[in-house]
């Protein structure tokens, strides 16, 4: 039962944590370009630098 009084308030301040790391990553624009992202891997950066020469 005394294991409670530690862990409890470990799993809160790690929580806060995750929860302030997320709000972290929004107010810094992680998440403006979603659609970017997922067409940027369908390209080789290779291809591209060849098509340039």
């Amino acid at each position: 039962m005394s294991v409670l009084l530690y862990l409890i308030p470990i799993a809160l301040f790690l929580g806060l944590l995750g929860l302030a790391a997320f709000i972290w990553s929004l107010k810094s624009g992680q998440y403006d370009d979603l659609d970017g992202a997922a067409r940027r891997i369908l390209f080789d950066e290779n291809d591209e630098k060849s098509d340039d020469n």
